[in-house]
């Protein structure tokens, strides 16, 4: 079985230049081969996945079959359509769970809210629940943004300004989010973003681990379970990723166990309530192990790092490029707090929830460029979906949150275009989507817990940087989305930045 799995690639990929050929002539959707079924079509159009879904979708009315090489276990049904989301994360929503085939291939993830199911998916999210709710988790988030953006992101803005040079804008979000996101989870700042751009092994095994993830989607099963047991290939890559990030892990919760053990019960209450610490004060008299604790912290960083840092680039990328909307909201800033706001310290959590326009264009930005660009679930019972397609009982079903922003059927003829006034309601206010069709958060009862949190880290970061710097894209820099779990840029985000004022 493991040979065949590794041979159907071979002669998929054998397949490549003939396919590539074939498909210049035929805009058809995709065709089923014998034997080696979508795959090869699939694999030639890797390096423009999303668009080649959303092209295939169209004419299907938004749903389709995915049917892999014989044998392979790779057949999905691929849905953007709303109704179908809403059904099935909604109305269903006990029939349609992650499975175990998707924590194999998240296996890194552990047993984190993002991968569990049923009870222990209720406990992950009912704790977390409690934590991000508290007004003290709000305030040191704040304080937590405002020094980084103060200390780090403006003055290395500054010294590329001064220096004249091109910067990966992307890099510099990515180590961003990664020092914020360590502070906030474990009380830790590994300083990744510093002039002098460091390597820190952390952040690296982090990012790497994701990529390969990502693989483990694109081949069966078998190949990359087969690649694992021979320790090669992206298989290797991603033990070693692991290994090096989970040493890293293991490391702060040793030490925060240990400070904590020395605290007396005043001083553990007024301990630095980052993530780690809240949630070690939340054992009360059951412990929770530092497998726990590693998997919680792991399944943090997914969803409040890569994804703030996928949300800020895309965003600079459009702004950039739709200097209207950059004039749209620097007016609005000025209109809402005139000249006598210090722009070099930045805006408050209470400030930038005042911006509607900021608020438009953010959303406007994640519905082109999801975060995370699809979504799976498995069935438990037999079902028929709104759309008349019929489920079998451990049908794959694959969510193309990309795919859903680009139909005209769903955000009308201008669903290209990146709008942000779509969000603003003749009075002002923000337009309600909800959440089927505007799937940047989830929906339904696995909705992100996060989803405000997320508003408000991103808002400072742009607000900060809008109010003093100009982006410049540099034009010779192809914008091509990464292979990874996380809709980032392949090549990153290569600009220019000039000082400027309100």
């Amino acid at each position: 079985m493991f040979m065949f799995g590794y041979s159907t690639t071979l002669v998929a990929l054998f397949s490549f230049l003939y396919l590539c050929q074939r498909r210049r002539r035929n805009n058809s959707p995709l065709t089923n081969w014998p034997f080696l079924g979508m795959l090869p079509q699939v694999l030639c159009n890797l390096s423009q996945i999303h668009d080649f879904i959303t092209e295939a979708l169209k004419p299907q009315g938004g749903t389709g079959e995915f049917l892999g090489p014989w044998f392979t276990n790779m057949n999905y049904l691929v849905t953007s359509d709303p109704t179908n989301v809403h059904h099935i994360m909604s109305k269903s929503f006990d029939n349609y769970i992650k499975g175990h085939e998707f924590r194999e291939i998240f296996q890194a993830f552990g047993d984190g809210i993002f991968t569990a199911d049923s009870e222990t998916w209720k406990y992950n999210r009912s704790l977390f629940h409690s934590l991000f709710k508290q007004r003290s988790f709000e305030v040191f988030l704040e304080k937590t943004i405002q020094k980084k953006v103060q200390n780090n992101l403006l003055p290395i803005l500054d010294h590329v300004h001064q220096q004249g040079i091109v910067v990966d804008l992307q890099d510099v979000f990515n180590r961003f989010t990664f020092d914020n996101i360590c502070s906030i989870v474990l009380g830790y700042d590994p300083n990744c973003l510093s002039i002098d751009f460091p390597e820190v092994a952390c952040e690296k095994a982090f990012n790497e681990a994701e990529e390969c993830i990502f693989y483990r989607h694109v081949v069966p099963t078998t190949v990359w379970k087969l690649q694992k047991w021979l320790q090669i290939g992206q298989e290797k890559k991603l033990t070693k990723a692991c290994k090096t990030f989970d040493q890293f892990l293991y490391a702060c919760i040793a030490s925060k166990r240990q400070v904590l053990s020395k605290c007396t019960k005043n001083e553990m209450a007024e301990a630095q309530v980052d993530l780690l610490t809240a949630l070690m004060r939340e054992e009360k008299g059951h412990a929770l192990d530092d497998k726990f604790l590693r998997d919680s912290a792991f399944n943090l960083f997914v969803a409040g790092r890569d994804t703030i840092t996928s949300a800020l680039t895309w965003f600079f990328w459009l702004v950039a490029t739709h200097p209207l909307v950059e004039s749209k909201i620097l007016e609005e800033i000025k209109d809402k707090f005139g000249d006598k706001e210090e722009k070099s310290g930045g805006f408050g959590v209470e400030d930038v929830k005042k911006l509607v326009y900021l608020h438009g264009a953010i959303c406007e930005a994640l519905r082109l460029f999801p975060p995370i660009p699809f979504e799976r679930k498995q069935s438990i019972k037999a079902d028929i979906l709104p759309s008349g397609h019929s489920i079998n009982p451990n049908t794959m079903i694959l969510f193309s949150l990309y795919a859903m922003g680009r139909f005209e059927d769903v955000w009308g003829k201008d669903c290209s275009e990146f709008k942000p006034e779509r969000w603003i309601s003749e009075r002002g206010g923000i337009v309600y989507a909800p959440s089927y069709k505007f799937v940047s958060f989830n929906a339904g009862p696995r909705t992100c817990l996060g989803k405000e949190l997320s508003f408000i880290q991103i808002k400072m970061v742009i607000t900060a940087i809008l109010c003093n710097y100009r982006i410049h894209v540099v034009e010779a820099n192809p914008i091509i989305p990464s292979h990874s779990i996380v809709l980032l840029m392949k090549h990153g985000l290569k600009v220019r930045i000039t000082k400027k004022g309100i």
